[in-house]
């Protein structure tokens, strides 16, 4: 191996004379490391949204969700303690859900509030979403609400204020009948990021249980798993084995879209960023293969000496290996540099140029968040690496054909 290693060097060195070839080989080491720190870079962002996913808007919206078919949960506080057992669930709450419209000054917007058992506890899950002033004004009255920011900010709304919501009123004959007006007062603002906070509100279980006429307390029972990713088959188990006839809901219903955005992209960007290594690793064929015809005398002249075919195939192969690895190295370790700091990175570049690269009010996070996970890295340079040894296959090869006769006769 050594011998190879010290022929491959002295093969590299000489072809760097020949200025084309030379051109050649530096475009392969430039395309593979740009390829690896592009694909990290990238990969990094995709593991960023996915936890800005979970951090944000699963800390909010339930995982599942299970709400009765006709009037409520029937003895919901004992379901709970039996569901909390269940080693897959981490939190069960009750709630009740109303869909009305918000009438304030003359103007009114489409709402979903959501009644919750209200607590100090609770602010910890919620502290990115809420601040502490906020949810302390929030826990203090029954008629607190805490509004999405989308709203306040479209219809003006000031902290204290009261609003009124109307809430429309079924009928078993399903006759028309005027709605119900609800009263609240503003405790704070709602920041999840995205559309849900033109929409989305947080008010007290026993209020909204009682204006919706709900006699059992809760409307249906919210989940929080700890593998958010099962919440699918976690729910049907659930739902099923449940006493009492309910509907079965899962985050992926209604934010699925998000996370298979995300899945989605982060296929595509692999495929197409693995085929960029690819294309660069033929500049290597391309290198090698010119570099064996030119050296065509010296491989007849180390077969002559006693040479055997493995060594020649190892020395054309490490001659390949060094630019690539050379790519694989540089482009790495920048990623490496990169990915951790890109947030940091994009936030000064947007103070510097005055734009905005993400808009809170159309995505559910306003900066470009980047996570770096070292099983990227393994895999980029692992599949970087067996693309240049197979790019060094084919030209060692037919450096192994070289007849030596024919060679020195030319």
């Amino acid at each position: 191996m050594n011998l190879a290693w010290t022929l491959g060097v002295r093969f590299r060195q000489g072809k760097q004379r020949n200025g084309y070839i030379s051109f050649i080989s530096f475009s392969s080491t430039l395309g593979i490391g740009l390829g690896c720190f592009v694909l990290i870079v990238l990969l990094s962002i995709m593991n960023g949204f996915e936890r800005e996913l979970l951090n944000r808007i699963l800390a909010v919206i339930p995982h599942g969700e299970l709400y009765a078919v006709n009037d409520g949960i029937e003895q919901w506080d004992k379901e709970i303690l039996r569901l909390e057992k269940d080693p897959r669930i981490k939190q069960v709450e009750p709630y009740t859900k109303i869909t009305g419209m918000l009438q304030h000054k003359g103007a009114l917007k489409a709402i979903e509030l959501t009644g919750l058992t209200v607590n100090d506890a609770k602010h910890d899950k919620w502290r990115d979403q809420v601040s502490a002033e906020d949810w302390q004004r929030f826990t203090t009255e029954d008629d607190e609400v805490l509004l999405g920011q989308g709203i306040i900010k479209k219809l003006g709304i000031e902290v204290g204020e009261r609003i009124q919501v109307l809430i429309p009123t079924a009928t078993e004959d399903l006759t028309f009948k005027a709605p119900h007006l609800m009263t609240l007062t503003v405790a704070g603002r709602l920041q999840v990021g995205g559309e849900m906070d033109n929409y989305l509100a947080f008010m007290h279980l026993s209020k909204a249980s009682q204006e919706t006429g709900i006699t059992t307390g809760a409307q249906g029972l919210r989940f929080t798993l700890k593998d958010p990713y099962s919440a699918y088959e976690t729910m049907r188990s659930i739902g099923y084995e449940f006493p009492q006839a309910v509907y079965i809901s899962n985050w992926t219903r209604t934010q699925g879209h998000l996370y298979n955005d995300i899945k989605l992209v982060r296929a595509v960007v692999y495929i197409a960023l693995t085929l960029v290594i690819a294309v660069a690793c033929f500049n290597i064929v391309s290198t090698l293969v010119m570099a064996v015809r030119e050296k065509h005398s010296a491989i007849a002249i180390l077969k002559t000496m006693g040479a055997s075919d493995s060594l020649i195939r190892r020395t054309f192969m490490l001659q390949g290996l060094i630019n690539g690895i050379l790519g694989i190295v540089v482009g790495t370790g920048a990623a490496v540099l990169v990915a951790p700091n890109l947030s940091a990175i994009v936030k000064a570049l947007e103070s510097f140029t005055g734009l905005t690269l993400l808009s809170g009010d159309i995505y559910f996070i306003d900066f470009l968040p980047s996570q770096l996970q070292w099983q990227d890295v393994i895999v980029t340079v692992s599949v970087a690496f067996v693309l240049c040894v197979l790019a060094t296959w084919y030209p060692a090869s037919q450096a192994v054909k070289v007849s030596p006769a024919k060679a020195i006769n030319r």
